[in-house]
């Protein structure tokens, strides 16, 4: 039991913290619509806006993430908190969440009258009438997400201001310094971009930065409870399988590409551990089952304490549990997948697995193989490095 002074300590100290997160930060404040793709691109898009709000020394304003859901129209808003927690950022870098920021500080720091969005150049409206070629304008609310992006926070333009050539790339030049020249905090007290402020897929540089992007308590709790109350007890293989449509149609840009979305995870930012393969990005049936089975049986190898006894996987579309369980019959390995979908709790779960196998081109995939990365968990690709490589380097070390 706490001793009464030290109760009130703790009460003061939550007020003062608190009180001080809605001080107006005299550095000013940064946003950006995640407008880019679904949430394996616009993690990617955070984690580089992230560092780009620490370089411009300004506070970001945490967007919420933006969702599409089957038979709607407009996309949706999910407050960034219902998925990860705030205060880790806080470790980082100063943040503040949108509904904060909008309803404790916009009054003052940001009024109706002075909103301006930030864009490259000129983006053309859909609606060719409002393409004015002597008042070019970002267009900010034009389309979907744009449009129900900023309306859930009630946020209208008043203006657009066209920031190129300037860049992102904080890391190789001195281009914060020139942002923060450009607009200094008291003229520009907030930067709201039209699309995210970083790269994509993401700078080498920023992947670190995954450590700070913790799961909130709903999603750890539920993961755990899965992992334990489902899950036979023992060590289990996490798997990602990405084989819908719009997966397939992807991947016949294969031919045409040197990276595609998140390659640069297994094939190096400069290629310098291979070029693009049709396997890489949809590997068979076949292939899916031998490495897995691989998988497990270097495990038994090397780990006999730490026997596999399931396997969990999250699909897009087909899961393949018939096929797997099949494949694993004989090694008494159970294969499951969550009886509705829930891709934010698959990464949970995925996050958390004594093994990984991933899709290397998947941005989804490189979220996972992210925060493993932070706790030293092991993770592998399909089909990477290629079976004829493989087996090639096995029998060199046999050699």
């Amino acid at each position: 039991m706490l001793c009464p002074n030290l109760f009130i300590y703790l009460i003061l100290t939550l007020i003062l913290t608190a009180e001080a997160q809605f001080e107006r930060d005299p550095n000013g404040y940064l946003t950006y619509c995640p407008c880019m793709g679904r949430f394996g691109n616009q993690a990617d898009h955070f984690l580089g806006s992230l560092a780009f709000a620490k370089a411009l020394n300004r506070t970001l304003i945490l967007p919420p993430w933006v969702e599409y859901r089957k038979g709607e129209m407009r996309s949706r808003q999910v407050s960034f908190d219902t998925y990860f927690q705030v205060q880790p950022l806080l470790d980082y870098h100063r943040v503040i969440l949108m509904s904060d920021f909008m309803s404790k500080l916009a009054e003052d720091v940001w009024p109706a009258t002075e909103r301006v969005s930030f864009c490259y150049m000129e983006r053309k409206s859909l609606q060719q009438e409002k393409n004015d070629p002597d008042a070019p304008n970002c267009h900010a609310k034009d389309g979907n997400p744009f449009g129900p992006f900023w309306d859930t926070h009630n946020i209208d333009f008043v203006r657009s201001e066209f920031y190129g050539p300037l860049h992102f790339d904080v890391h190789h030049s001195t281009m914060a310094t020139k942002w923060m020249n450009n607009y200094p905090a008291d003229k520009w007290p907030v930067l709201a971009f039209t699309g995210a402020p970083a790269s994509f897929p993401v700078q080498h540089e920023n992947r670190e930065l995954q450590k700070h992007l913790q799961w909130s308590r709903k999603y750890n709790v539920a993961a755990q409870e899965y992992i334990r109350n489902v899950l036979p007890r023992g060590a289990f293989i996490g798997l990602h399988l990405r084989n819908g449509i719009d997966w397939v149609r992807a991947c016949e840009h294969i031919k045409d590409s040197q990276q595609l979305f998140a390659s640069p995870q297994c094939l190096g930012y400069k290629n310098e551990r291979g070029h693009l393969y049709s396997d890489l990005c949809m590997p068979s049936k076949e292939a899916i089952v031998r490495q897995l089975k691989r998988t497990i049986k270097n495990v038994r190898q090397t780990q006999p304490k730490n026997e596999v006894k399931s396997v969990f996987v999250a699909s897009d579309a087909n899961h393949m549990i018939a096929e797997l369980t099949a494949a694993l019959s004989r090694m008494d390995i159970s294969v499951h997948k969550l009886p509705e979908d829930d891709p934010y709790l698959d990464l949970a779960i995925l996050g958390q697995s004594n093994h990984f196998i991933g899709n290397c081109i998947s941005s989804y995939s490189a979220f996972v193989k992210r925060e493993r990365d932070a706790h030293d968990f092991p993770s592998y690709f399909w089909s990477f490095p290629k079976e004829k490589d493989r087996q090639q380097a096995k029998m060199h070390e046999e050699l």
